[in-house]
């Protein structure tokens, strides 16, 4: 039996580590409510509060985080950030509303 070549042995598989996605809301001082994805949204929220980040907190700060949905992948916190974007204000903050701050969630199915 003739011994493999290097091209033919089995290299132990590769676990693909995949870091999960969030949506969240973070609520304005004027009381607006503003959508983004980050792949760690509490520093994603601290860069808001700091006045880096996106120009929505120029006019009216940061001042509170109030919804996180973690997501598979960065695809996917795209599309339900486009959902949530879609919604009315009261659907808003119906998920803000719905949201325990118990830290991150498990990602979605």
């Amino acid at each position: 039996m003739p011994t493999p070549s290097a091209d033919e042995t089995l290299a132990p598989p590769v676990t693909e580590v995949i870091k999960p996605w969030f949506v969240y809301l973070v609520r304005a001082a004027n009381g607006s409510l503003y959508c983004g994805i980050s792949d760690d949204p509490h520093r994603r929220f601290q860069k808001h509060q700091s006045g880096k980040g996106a120009r929505f907190f120029f006019s009216s700060p940061a001042v509170a985080l109030v919804y996180v949905e973690a997501c598979r992948d960065k695809g996917e916190a795209l599309r339900q950030e486009r959902l949530i974007k879609k919604l009315r204000k009261q659907a808003k903050e119906a998920l803000a509303a719905s949201f325990i701050h118990s830290g991150d969630a498990a990602p979605s199915a």
